[in-house]
């Protein structure tokens, strides 16, 4: 059975912006090579639980999202990535792929990391 796309106000039952932060959840976990388990225990949830935040069952709370976003190595504004994807208002493929780009230069702790990357993206561009 589908989800409705739109909820009352006040509804407490996940919305399709929990979907799409789900969806980006699973991405992230993904990318960061970690199984649903992994995650699980570095978040301190179960398994289950985890699977139903990514699936779009379960709301994942608003102080839970650093927490995980910590553990996959992200920012907390890539949950967010793909809301609004299916509306008028799309990105183009170009927007898509810079919002990755950004999220690769955010995710790196390191300054060679990130000097080696410059050096990368000049010579690309130039």
């Amino acid at each position: 059975m589908e989800m409705p796309a739109k909820r009352a106000p006040g509804s407490r039952s996940p919305n399709d912006i929990d979907i799409a932060v789900g969806r980006q959840l699973r991405k992230l976990r993904l990318d960061a090579g970690m199984t649903l388990q992994d995650l699980a225990d570095q978040i301190g949830t179960s398994h289950q639980q985890l699977q139903k935040y990514e699936t779009g069952v379960n709301r994942i709370s608003a102080g839970m999202l650093p927490i995980v976003a910590e553990a996959v190595g992200a920012d907390v504004m890539e949950f967010f990535q793909d809301v609004g994807a299916d509306e008028a208002q799309e990105s183009s493929a170009a927007d898509r792929l810079r919002a990755e780009c950004e999220a690769c230069l955010r995710r790196s702790k390191s300054e060679d990391t990130l000097r080696a990357m410059l050096k990368v993206l000049k010579a690309l561009s130039a």
